[in-house]
């Protein structure tokens, strides 16, 4: 791979493909989409995340968490007033601060915080919560502070919102229809129009061309991904992590894009592969959907090690600990799918030698 050659073809794509059907159906389609899902189940519109206090002294935490810009507090001065609240969806969450709260954390000492969550709250309030109160407290005491939380979930914890369960298609969607079909049908058009054999001619190769496409796929699915999550409001407590899952989902959608762009014909034959790899690539998402379903049966599909991870991140706040073995088999599948796209390129740079 000669990397002036790349960044020369790059910037022909780059020029030429938002000007393409297929890149504005890839851009449009999951951004109308999940702005609708936003609308209707309240991502994009919806209030910040809820939080009542009943403090038994005169704690500093509650005009922080008043002031606080995350989130939306208030004071209660009677328990079973609060409790009420959280039970009736009112507030997300309720937490008690006993007396001495701030003397005791200032101190260096792990207090006992009571809180009640509303079972039906979503997962990403709750973690936007969480951090906002593990901030308070760090700014209060002047040091991190392992939080002793007693949660007691009142409602329906298992009635997840449909703006959750809807949230992992929306993803996939972003990361894969660009990723797939941007380079699918780049290939495609250039075996049509024969301009691929005119690469022996140049100063570039096959192996520039495939990856110049490869390029510009991965720059449109993961900002598609990223823009879908900062429109729901979910890039949870690890951006950095999240943005690492999508860069490298966004490669396997490509790897796949890539693999169908060699072997198909043309359009008509590619849009028959997407059809039939539609339930390769987003029936891990019908598991989210509807909770009832086993899991391992979204393990199955490659896409799951996508999905998942982000899932466990945006919405129920994991860390690296918590995706580690997920983002390993995704790095695996990566190299594999990656292997198989070398292979196919080395046999067309020798093909047109």
């Amino acid at each position: 791979m000669k990397p002036r050659q790349t960044l020369v073809l790059l910037g022909k794509e780059l020029v030429w493909g938002p000007k393409t059907f297929v890149f504005i159906m890839a851009v449009v389609m999951p951004l109308v989409l999940s702005l609708v899902i936003s609308a209707i189940f309240g991502g994009l519109f919806s209030d910040l995340p809820r939080l009542g206090i009943y403090d038994e002294g005169d704690s500093r935490f509650v005009d922080r968490a008043l002031d606080a810009v995350t989130l939306s507090a208030g004071e209660y001065s009677a328990v079973q007033e609060m409790v009420a609240a959280v039970e009736s969806g009112v507030l997300d969450m309720g937490i008690i601060l006993p007396y001495g709260f701030d003397e005791a954390i200032s101190g260096g000492q792990t207090v006992e915080i009571e809180a009640y969550i509303w079972g039906e709250s979503l997962a990403k309030d709750r973690t936007v919560l969480g951090v906002a109160i593990a901030s308070i407290v760090r700014d209060i005491s002047g040091s991190d502070l392992d939080l002793d939380i007693t949660s007691v979930v009142i409602g329906d914890e298992k009635n997840v919102p449909w703006g959750e369960r809807l949230l992992p298609l929306v993803v996939l969607m972003a990361v894969f229809i660009g990723g797939t079909m941007l380079p699918a049908t780049s290939i495609i058009t250039e075996k049509q129009k024969k301009t691929i054999n005119a690469i022996t001619v140049t100063p570039a190769s096959a192996g520039d061309v495939i990856v110049s496409k490869a390029l510009m796929g991965i720059i449109v699915s993961f900002a598609m991904g990223v823009l879908v999550l900062l429109i729901n409001r979910t890039f949870g407590a690890s951006p950095g992590l999240l943005a690492g899952i999508l860069f490298l989902g966004g490669v396997m959608a490509v790897e796949f894009g890539l693999l169908l762009g060699i072997y198909a014909r043309d359009i008509s034959t590619l849009f028959a592969a997407i059809k039939t790899m539609g339930i390769l690539l987003y029936a891990p998402a019908f598991v989210y959907m509807f909770p009832q379903l086993p899991d391992w049966i979204g393990r199955v599909f490659p896409t799951y090690y996508v999905i998942q991870p982000v899932v466990a991140i945006s919405q129920q706040g994991e860390s690296w600990s918590g995706v580690a073995l997920e983002v390993a088999i995704l790095v695996l599948l990566v190299l594999a799918f990656g292997a198989v796209v070398a292979i196919k390129t080395r046999a067309i740079r020798e093909r047109l030698a």
